[in-house]
């Protein structure tokens, strides 16, 4: 007979301050968006305290510093070229990102997000913009294309709940403005094998 005792279950309020403090931990900039969204949801699973303790084992007290120095990402900018945004980089309020005769990427699965509502400014002519953000953030898609489009693409489950809402404003004109739910399990995969294996319909045979 074991002499351990037994594992204490966890309950609702348990998870939810568990979420909390990984939020708290993500506006610092320790968690990218996307390693936040896979934590959150193995908290939201959590039967148990240990399992919710091995979430947070590798960060520090939250009342300890770590803000980065990194200056947050305000404009990206793509004049007949090509400019790709993407890595650990702070995200604040708002981006902006202009377009003309180009093709222009966002990549926020690994950012640092630090507010809760993050706006993104789409102004593009004659090219493409792509928004690519991790599957369960929400996302809140407004704007105009005069001969383009824009959408969504990917699977677009249930926000998780904690999530940053991810704002787009769009205007653009002979050109394309994609938002991109990029599935969790994909965190290696380049944009664009992301962009194939979407338009394959890959991302249908993973469970959201």
């Amino acid at each position: 007979m074991s002499d351990n005792p037994p594992a204490l279950r966890a309950s609702d309020a348990d998870r939810d301050r568990a979420i909390a403090l990984l939020r708290e931990h993500t506006v610092v900039g320790r968690l990218t968006l996307e390693e936040f969204t896979d934590r959150m949801s193995a908290a939201a699973l959590a039967r148990t305290h240990d399992e919710l303790e091995a979430l947070a084992r590798d960060l520090p007290p939250v009342s300890s510093p770590g803000a980065s120095r990194r200056s947050p990402t305000r404009f990206l900018v793509s004049l007949f070229g090509s400019t790709e945004r993407r890595g650990r980089f702070r995200l604040g309020r708002r981006v902006a990102c202009l377009l003309a005769f180009g093709n222009l990427d966002l990549d926020l699965r690994q950012a640092t997000i630090e507010r809760d509502v993050v706006t993104v400014i789409a102004l593009g002519a004659f090219g493409s913009i792509g928004i690519y953000v991790p599957e369960g953030v929400e996302v809140d898609l407004h704007g105009l294309a005069i001969f383009g489009q824009k959408g969504e693409r990917g699977n677009d489950p249930l926000p998780l709940p904690g999530t940053p809402l991810i704002r787009v404003f769009t205007l653009s004109m002979f050109a394309g403005v994609d938002v991109w739910h990029t599935p969790r399990g994909w965190a290696q995969k380049t944009l664009h094998e992301v962009n194939r294996g979407i338009h394959a319909g890959a991302h249908k045979e993973l469970t959201p």
